[in-house]
């Protein structure tokens, strides 16, 4: 008898979940076609009818819904996701700049865990974890099968705290065993100094909440170190995984006239479809940053620097400036992450990261799988994962390209920098080079073709305006 009550009261919470979800997606019937799956929702109240009566251990109802909403969403597109509310605290303070962790960008595939970028000045870039390195293991944990939250919230912990990590490097024959120390991650997601007199170096690490500003401020300050007009400008946007739309067009805004458009976004619903122009970069509190900028920024030799690692906003920036020729485009093809993100707050605190939209550049082409092709190809001959990169189109349910042409790095029509002479080593590093275990610099082949570059396009201007 007590058998065939919690059997019937289990058909009834099944029954009433499928009348709860078509009352539910009732509100949404006139934004589609107007017909609902009614036949399909049934089916899922079955299922969640079986899970509850006949799965080997019980089940809490809210872990069955949450994992629903998960795979709904993950099952689209390997970008849209679904935070709860403790998720979406960790995804807002990620955006502002400052939370606990590591300092890895993720993606999913094949049931891994996969490293598009480490971020910059962070545990997991100080111990050498690479942009195409797979995580396999976190502590004792297997990640095959874990979603990406739970892979974060494993990542993630009090800073001060260790993690181990187990990677596998298509470079290496045995996974790579790594014991990091987790830190509050204050990212800087501007950098600048003087590569020489004349010559200004401006990195965008990642598009934040307040990189605008503080990009406007480091322009200023090479201004002022340099004491004179810059002859030539570097922006570096390798490794960028991207960030805020209007840090992009803020970005942009800098080196383009206020009527310059820096992308549109095209989608179904009509708040998908939007131009922005340069003179639209939101500035916080209505206040112009660039007010006070050198009117130079706008003619000042420009090269932008990227590589398989440069995605989504990065993409935008090098892609708008390449369409207005206002740069030249140095490094590798970029990763190819075309599509926009609307972050959406729920009712139970949590929220939904759902794929909205394509961008594109200003002259209609999409940057989705297949990224931005540099003007002048320039490798980089010390990373040797560059061949290992993940890219968009290697991720599995990425969205078509609607141009087409989706092209893999090594398809590019792109003409190689021309051989330069092997420069001498240099005694020390300055502050921002990279280095070696051994404290002695780096030679960063990349920046210095981008130098030689923008040496030539002095020159050219010289010849053409001579004073």
């Amino acid at each position: 008898m007590n058998t065939r009550i919690r059997k019937l009261t289990l058909l009834t919470t099944g029954a009433i979940l499928g009348g709860a979800l078509t009352l539910s997606v009732q509100a949404f019937a006139d934004k589609g076609d107007g017909v609902l799956p009614l036949s399909e929702l049934r089916t899922f109240a079955e299922v969640f009818g079986r899970i509850k009566q006949d799965y080997v251990e019980p089940v809490d109802d809210k872990k069955l819904i949450n994992e629903a909403i998960r795979g709904m969403l993950s099952g689209l597109d390997p970008h849209s996701d679904y935070f709860d509310p403790e998720a979406f605290k960790e995804f807002r303070e990620g955006t502002q700049g400052e939370f606990g962790g590591l300092g890895i960008e993720i993606s999913s595939e094949d049931g891994l865990v996969k490293v598009v970028s480490p971020i910059e000045d962070t545990p997991a870039q100080k111990a050498g974890v690479k942009s195409g390195d797979f995580i396999i293991k976190i502590d004792d944990t297997p990640v095959r099968g874990l979603s990406l939250n739970d892979a974060v919230k494993k990542m993630r912990g009090k800073p001060g705290t260790k993690v181990t990590i187990t990677i596998a490097r298509k470079t290496e024959a045995k996974p790579i065993v790594l014991t990091l120390t987790r830190a509050v991650i204050q990212t800087k997601s501007v950098k600048s100094r003087m590569l020489e007199s004349g010559f200004g170096y401006v990195r965008v690490a990642q598009f934040q909440d307040h990189t605008v500003e503080n990009f406007a401020t480091a322009l200023e300050g090479l201004y002022k170190e340099n004491k004179a007009p810059l002859n030539g400008l570097v922006l570096d946007l390798r490794d960028d995984p991207g960030g805020l739309l209007t840090g992009a067009v803020g970005v942009s805004a800098a080196f383009l006239p206020k009527d310059a458009l820096v992308v549109y976004t095209d989608g179904r619903a009509a708040d998908s479809k939007m131009r922005l122009f340069a003179g639209q970069y939101n500035p916080r509190g209505g206040k112009d940053v660039y007010a006070k900028s050198p009117a130079e920024l706008k003619t000042v030799p420009l090269v932008v620097l990227v590589n398989g690692g440069s995605a989504s906003a990065s993409e935008i920036v090098a892609g708008a400036l390449q369409d207005h020729k206002r740069a030249m485009i140095v490094g590798t093809q970029t990763f190819g992450k075309g599509s926009v993100q609307s972050v959406l707050p729920l009712s139970n605190d949590g929220g939904i990261k759902l794929t909205t939209a394509r961008y594109f550049t200003p002259s209609g082409r999409s940057i989705q799988a297949k990224g931005i092709v540099p003007d002048i190809v320039a490798a980089d001959p010390n990373d040797d994962s560059s061949a290992f990169r993940i890219r968009e189109a290697d991720l599995d349910k990425h969205l078509t390209n609607p141009n087409g042409g989706e092209e893999a790095p090594s398809k590019t029509n792109s003409k190689p920098a021309a051989p330069q002479p092997q420069q001498p080593a240099k005694p020390a590093a300055k502050p921002g080079e990279a280095t070696d275990a051994n404290g002695k610099p780096v030679v960063d082949t990349q920046l210095e073709q981008a130098l030689n570059v923008l040496k030539v396009q002095m020159i050219l201007q010289q010849k053409k305006n001579p004073s």
